[in-house]
C-alpha cells in the first residue's frame, strides 16, 4: 500500500540535525566533534482538511500495512512531490537526503468532521 498523493492543506517541516557531540574542557575550551553525514530526526506534520472518508481511510490502512511506527518506508517520487506541493520555494531546500527513509511517529489522527468528510494529522520521522 502507497502513501497518499494528496497535497496537505498544511505542513511543518523540520530538517533534523547532524550527528554533533560537544565537549567542554574544565578551562572553557568547546570541542565538536561531527560523527556524520547525513542528517537525522527530520520531522514532517501534515494536515488534509475535509478530506473524504475513503482518503482518510488510505492514511490508516497505509500506517496499518507499515505495522504503525515499527516499519520505515520511501517516499516515492510522486508521493515526495505531493508532500511538498503548494511551497513556493526551492523545492530541493525541502527534499530529504539520500539514504533517509521515513516512518510512522505516531498513529495517524482522524477526525470526523460531518458524515463523510474527515480531517486526518499524520507525524512521520526521518530515519537513517
Amino acid at each position: 500500500m502507497a502513501f497518499s498523493t494528496l497535497v496537505p492543506s498544511s505542513r511543518q517541516y523540520s530538517p533534523g540535525n547532524w550527528p554533533v557531540k560537544t565537549y567542554n574542557s574544565q578551562s572553557g575550551t568547546e570541542v565538536r566533534i561531527l560523527f556524520g553525514s547525513l542528517q537525522f530526526n527530520l520531522q514532517i506534520n501534515l494536515t488534509y482538511s475535509n478530506i473524504p472518508d475513503a482518503e482518510a481511510e488510505s492514511f490508516l490502512g497505509h500506517y496499518l500495512s507499515k505495522n504503525g511506527t515499527y516499519q520505515a518506508f520511501n517516499l516515492t517520487t510522486a508521493e515526495a512531490n505531493a508532500i511538498f506541493g503548494g511551497w513556493a520555494g526551492t523545492p530541493a531546500a525541502l527534499r530529504e537526503p539520500t539514504g533517509v527513509e521515513w516512518r510512522y511517529e505516531k498513529p495517524p489522527n482522524i477526525e470526523s468532521v460531518v458524515p463523510g468528510v474527515s480531517t486526518v494529522s499524520v507525524t512521520l520521522r526521518g530515519v537513517i
